[in-house]
């Protein structure tokens, strides 16, 4: 079956749909849904149910709208107070812990390359130009899997590890193009190089920056009646940052992340229904990412890559990997040997080096489809080894704890502008000794009762409302702090 406009709707609903069925059944198997997506379409593609999808660019260009949304979701998620303690580290993994990875990387595929059966033998550079390809971890899938799994780090870890992989694409994307370039023109001197990342760089985030602002004054400034416009207005915003700073010669990955952390750190007109809709879009895109780049390779074509394969992801995982992430995190003497070793697990890859795998394929490169079989097949090795062993690694290494995540009975939020902080409260056996009426329950100052859900029925309570244990009460108080010692009082208890 070939997709066009005839199917399109019914074929990729069903997939959408089979996907999210697939990613809760692997979900408490600890498999990564990201994974599952992959193996759907896999399974429908062209060595499966044979759904006909052979067009890199495409795929190339659902890839580049999702990243946009994505890393742009990533960034309006993360707080400046959470990444303020760990931007010089992050930073440094980000650009230099990836050009490490794709020199170490890329010395030992050229060694190898032509010593395996059925591998041809690669040049210098056209090894670099893989290693690059390879060399940042995915940030679809370190968000998605940090995120959901419930998993409370320790030493700053997780906006360490958001933060490398939201900023880290830039650096693999120049490193590709600019190499590329260097195959095609038969040579580059370094100074050329140098400017060329250079410019990216800070084309990339000054534009950022300062269209991040501008895309936040015309969303408090621009009065909509229709509330559930300003999503898209948002959206129009990303999608224009990332197409006017690649215009400019900048990196538009870089620029809608920092977009998002400009626009995320800052007050917002309904601030809360748009990251609620980013949120959902940026799981939409990467199903969809996920999907597509499935569809697209051929099951066949990975068996003869196996044994290159093994061998180059093995070593990206236990080598090349942990000792760029090693020297790049020397100077950092607080930081424990067993974070380190965390940080070098969680060199997840994903659906952004397969994107940049086309790029070698559309710029008809020797060896191209080589290249991208050798990328799809480590992507999978990574997902399948690293990203079902990221929580059992941190409670391992003693890094981390499972949370799980209290399912909210009344489902209301104030809006930022509100300072006051509202907490769920269940009723137990031990407030009620003083008394069951709600006067004579004990809680801090400034503090009220404004709901109470018993057996499914809700009610405003008053003062000489009885309360029995198990009653769940909606508390609001000027006080986060009294909140939150109340909430750990009753834990102890």
């Amino acid at each position: 079956m070939t997709l066009d406009t005839g199917n399109i709707l019914m074929v990729g609903s069903i997939l959408l749909f089979i996907s999210i069925i697939a990613g809760k059944a692997g979900y408490k198997f600890g498999v990564p849904m990201l994974l599952l997506f992959l193996g759907v379409g896999m399974f429908f593609g062209s060595d499966g149910l044979g759904i006909q999808f052979n067009s890199p660019s495409a795929a190339q260009f659902i890839g580049m709208i999702a990243l946009s949304i994505i890393l742009f979701s990533g960034g309006m998620d993360t707080k400046y107070s959470e990444i303020k303690p760990v931007a010089v580290p992050g930073i440094i993994l980000a650009t230099l812990g990836v050009m490490l990875t794709a020199l170490l990387t890329g010395g030992l595929i050229y060694c190898i390359s032509g010593i395996l059966t059925g591998v041809p033998s690669l040049t210098f550079t056209e090894s670099l130009l893989l290693a690059s390809v390879m060399s940042s971890t995915d940030s679809a899938s370190v968000f998605s899997i940090l995120r959901s799994r419930g998993l409370r780090l320790k030493e700053n870890l997780r906006p360490l590890l958001e933060l490398e992989s939201g900023s880290n694409d830039p650096m693999a994307y120049m490193l590709t193009i600019l190499l590329i370039q260097i195959i095609q023109s038969g040579d580059m001197s370094f100074s050329q190089a140098a400017l060329m990342l250079l410019q990216q760089f800070a084309v990339g985030a000054v534009a950022g920056y300062l269209l991040g602002r501008l895309a936040l004054h015309v969303i408090n400034r621009l009065n909509i009646d229709n509330e559930a416009l300003y999503p898209i207005l948002l959206v129009a915003c990303v999608f224009f940052i990332f197409a006017f700073t690649d215009l400019c010669k900048g990196n538009g990955y870089l620029a809608v992340y920092l977009a998002g952390l400009v626009i995320g750190n800052r007050k917002m007109l309904h601030k809360k229904s748009i990251v609620t809709f980013f949120d959902g879009f940026a799981w939409l895109f990467q199903l969809i990412m996920f999907l597509a780049l499935g569809l697209l390779v051929n099951p066949k074509e990975l068996l003869p890559v196996a044994g290159i394969g093994l061998l180059v992801g093995g070593a990206m995982i236990l080598l090349t990997r942990p000792l760029s992430v090693w020297l790049c995190l020397l100077p950092f003497r607080k930081m424990s040997g067993k974070a380190k070793v965390y940080v070098s697990w969680v060199g997840l890859r994903g659906a952004v080096p397969i994107i940049f795998a086309t790029y070698p394929l559309l710029a008809g490169i020797d060896h191209a489809h080589l290249i991208f079989n050798i990328v799809f097949f480590i992507t999978i090795l990574s997902l399948l080894i690293q990203g079902t062993t990221v929580n059992y690694s941190a409670l391992l290494l003693g890094l981390g704890k499972v949370v799980t995540k209290k399912k909210k009975e009344f489902g209301i939020e104030l809006p930022d502008e509100i300072k006051s902080t509202m907490l769920e409260l269940d009723v137990t056996p031990a407030m009620l000794t003083g008394g069951d009426r709600l006067m004579e329950i004990d809680l801090p100052d400034n503090t009220l009762v404004v709901m109470v859900k018993r057996q499914g029925r809700f009610f405003v309570p008053s003062g000489n409302t009885h309360l029995t244990a198990g009653d769940k009460l909606l508390l609001i108080s000027d006080s986060a702090d009294d909140l939150k010692a109340l909430r750990q009082k009753q834990i102890a208890g």
